[in-house]
């Protein structure tokens, strides 16, 4: 979220679903990122499963995965930390080892490398995650005020993270790193307060969204067109390229706007429209 590179993140009402019986190795997958996605043990639903068992230091059983995923694929959406931590929750429950909240953390931010998509996909709401040690994280759970809806357009292209990664500078000025620290201060006490209107300067960012409009010109300009449409802050999706707006109002029209801006430039993509979850990953059904 913004300024909160690698650390806040937030759970949306965005679900995939995974279903692990008893059987021969498969992996079975629709919806988003079907048909780009491997079909075997590379996927990272069944990484998080057999980090599990590696945990308990019991053997992984033969086993069959059928996902149904909604989250669109490499968008900057939590694609791969709802796969960790969809496989990890699974695990927990199916090995018997019911692991705590915080195991899962610890699990799901040493696969991913870090805690700003996968602490929120578990716990639900807002979070922020850093880093004690080598071996452990710390993640708090930020109140944010009922009825706040994410509004979000999502284009076509996608982004490889590593990629991404790689424009970002490995040194930054002492200037932009105040910068950053203020806004990410401003943002959780933004949220936990209630006063929204702070989130137009809270969501803005020195840290990496300059770099990655160089290949993403019309970043900077949806975010100016959701805040045109009536949105409290607006900031870049992750590594993208969605971009996110968070609003307590005008939905339709901030959405409108940001489509209308895509058009513009030419970015072919969607609009979402859709609640912040408190709720995170659950088992539905064990039997």
């Amino acid at each position: 979220m913004g300024p909160g590179f690698d650390s806040i993140g937030m759970a949306l009402d965005l679900w995939n679903d995974l279903t692990v019986t008893k059987g021969e190795f498969s992996v079975s997958t629709t919806g988003e990122g079907a048909d780009l996605l491997p079909q075997d043990t590379r996927n990272l639903v069944v990484t998080g499963l057999e980090a599990v068992y590696n945990y308990i230091d019991e053997p992984v059983p033969q086993l069959q995965y059928t996902c149904v995923n909604r989250i669109p694929y490499a968008r900057g959406l939590g694609s791969s930390s709802t796969a960790i931590v969809s496989g990890l929750v699974a695990g927990s429950a199916i090995s018997g080892a019911n692991l705590s909240l915080e195991e899962l953390t610890v699990l799901a931010a040493d696969i991913e490398g870090h805690p700003d998509n996968v602490a929120p996909a578990l716990y639900g709401g807002c979070t922020v995650g850093v880093r004690n040690g080598d071996d452990k994280w710390i993640v708090d759970q930020v109140v944010f005020p009922e009825g706040l809806y994410a509004v979000l357009y999502v284009p076509e292209m996608q982004t490889n993270t590593h990629e991404s990664r790689a424009v970002l500078q490995d040194q930054i000025s002492r200037s932009d790193a105040v910068f950053n620290i203020g806004r990410a201060a401003l943002l959780v006490n933004a949220l936990s307060s209630g006063r929204l209107e702070n989130l137009k300067y809270a969501t803005q960012d020195k840290l990496h969204q300059p770099q990655r409009t160089q290949s993403f010109k019309a970043m900077p300009h949806l975010i100016n067109a959701a805040l045109k449409g009536g949105a409290h802050g607006a900031f870049l999706s992750g590594a993208g390229p969605s971009v996110m707006a968070l609003s307590t109002g005008r939905e339709v029209t901030i959405s409108y706007e940001m489509a209308e801006t895509a058009r513009t430039f030419g970015v072919l993509g969607k609009p979402m429209i859709m609640p912040i979850s408190a709720e995170g990953a659950s088992v539905v059904d064990q039997s």
